[in-house]
């Protein structure tokens, strides 16, 4: 998947994807973080930018289990 994505991306094209792989995340160029729960809890924008960035976000927990997947 990542490779057809690539492919488009290389042919100017702008992809949106909703992903909560991490595999996919770590590769992105741009990465919303919505939460920080679901339900009511939800639907802020908890981090904005790249996927390094994110490592460090207070509150994100997509920040958070990216970090442990690095490892």
């Amino acid at each position: 998947l990542l490779k057809a994505l690539n492919t488009l991306i290389e042919q100017g094209n702008t992809i949106l994807v909703i992903e909560h792989n991490m595999d996919m995340i770590k590769c992105a160029d741009w990465v919303i973080d919505i939460g920080p729960e679901g339900g009511d809890k939800g639907g802020n924008v908890v981090f904005e930018g790249k996927p390094e960035d994110l490592l460090k976000a207070k509150g994100s927990y997509t920040g958070q289990f990216l970090k442990t997947h690095l490892k």
